[in-house]
């Protein structure tokens, strides 16, 4: 393990946890790389005063937002709650959301500098939100994109709520402005209420690398968006990439963040020069996270070892500059006879790959019953809950409580509810990504 960083910056650090022992014709290395910065909580208090943060918060204003009033209500108090937690010198906007974006605050295409006066007068802009029209996220998105880019800001975030599916708008469209969108600005995503479409919510967080989240009664919006907007306040770097470099011969098979949410970054590969490639992974404060890397190595024999990938955290560089490195570790294979050794399962890696197998068994049990097959949905759940027990994810277990009678946990034995409640399914969908962490023993 290694660490490079300046002393005002915040420090990262890169662990590797992996079973480098193959048996004679094992080819594929797992590991698990576990990032953390710290100690940029003195750096981090200055950053909204140095402009190295911009915000734009896009408030869905079509006109099922009215219905119930409370939810255009718990919206407006929800947009004021943030921007009362915008630090002095953020730059931010509000735009309202319908088949059109529309500027609330500060308008004509600019960006307002967070300050006493302009806290109050954004608040003031938010009473004339009104609900009506219909809904197309994607010029949401668009307007959001070119406020943030008229901006130095080196922390870029959208915050997005909406209430319902993106009916006026074609998903081809939507699905462009995510792709032209990333790697410019991260977005949370929050759907509130239970009549909005949770693949397109947790779509938009997903490609933009925001979280998502249901927010099903409105009186908690203030709340979650105050949280939301604590976060972005804390992050300090941004447009970390995690590059990973392989030897001739060896390839990368995947690459998925593991923790504290399952993302799979395989396809978001920029090519970094010869036999190196940057995933990213978007804004830093003080955190850790954790990835799941499958190498594809070259077969050898018994008592050969290899460098199988290093993984460098990089800062990309600008024209002509260097990238900077921020934290370095080695995944190394091992190729020998003991069958002890090469059969062992590195804890880390045996408790994220449940990790990601809960969340698929969850979206596939989920749309099974929506599919009206039982058995199916059965299976799966059933598989989920012997997951989320066996790992004690117990935030998970209790959502699908909702969803299924559990008889035997440990087994996975379980019985579909008859009755779901809408907000309980969403919720299970919508979380179905959240892990946790390893056991410490």
């Amino acid at each position: 393990m290694a660490n490079f960083a300046k002393p005002s910056a915040p420090r990262f650090s890169v662990e590797v946890y992996q079973n480098e022992f193959l048996p004679q014709g094992g080819r594929d290395v797992h590991a698990i790389v576990t990032v953390t910065s710290t100690g940029g909580g003195a750096a981090t208090r200055a950053t909204a005063a140095q402009g190295t943060a911009a915000v734009v918060i896009m408030v869905d204003c079509s006109g099922s937002m009215e219905y119930p009033p409370e939810k255009m209500r718990g919206a407006r108090e929800a947009t004021a709650a943030a921007v009362d937690t915008l630090r002095d010198g953020t730059s931010f906007a509000v735009i309202a959301g319908t088949h059109v974006a529309k500027e609330v605050y500060p308008g004509q295409g600019r960006l307002a500098v967070a300050d006493p006066v302009t806290r109050a007068q954004a608040k003031e802009a938010l009473r004339g939100l009104n609900s009506g029209g219909g809904t197309a996220i994607g010029t949401w998105l668009r307007l959001a994109d070119g406020l943030l880019r008229q901006s130095p800001a080196a922390i870029r975030h959208g915050i997005l709520l909406t209430d319902g599916r993106n009916e006026h708008e074609d998903p081809a469209v939507l699905r462009a402005t995510l792709d032209a969108c990333a790697g410019r600005f991260t977005c949370d995503a929050r759907g509130v209420g239970t009549d909005w479409e949770v693949k397109e919510v947790t779509g938009i967080a997903s490609a933009l690398l925001g979280s998502a989240d249901i927010v099903a009664d409105p009186a908690h919006l203030a709340e979650d968006f105050t949280r939301m907007m604590e976060n972005v306040m804390g992050k300090e770097v941004a447009d970390v990439a995690l590059r990973l470099w392989t030897p001739v011969g060896a390839e990368i098979q995947y690459v998925k963040q593991v923790a504290p949410a399952v993302h799979d970054l395989t396809d978001r590969r920029t090519e970094a020069g010869p036999r190196a490639g940057d995933y990213p992974t978007g804004s830093w404060g003080d955190e850790s996270r954790e990835y799941h890397v499958c190498v594809r190595v070259p077969n050898a024999s018994v008592g050969q070892e290899m460098l199988a990938a290093r993984a460098t955290l990089v800062l990309p560089g600008t024209a002509g500059e260097p990238a900077a490195v921020l934290a370095q570790g080695l995944v190394r294979a091992v190729w020998t006879d003991d069958l002890a050794a090469s059969t062992a399962i590195n804890p880390q890696v045996a408790h994220y790959t449940g990790q990601a197998e809960l969340a698929q068994a969850i979206q596939q049990g989920l749309e099974a019953r929506k599919l009206g097959d039982v058995g199916g949905a059965t299976a799966k759940l059933g598989r989920a809950v012997q997951l989320a027990s066996a790992s004690g994810n117990a935030d998970t277990a209790k959502l699908l409580a909702k969803v299924v009678d559990v008889v035997d946990a440990a087994a996975g034995t379980v019985r579909l509810k008859a009755k779901v409640e809408d907000a309980d399914e969403m919720t299970l969908e919508t979380r179905s990504t959240q892990t946790v962490r390893v056991k410490k023993t």
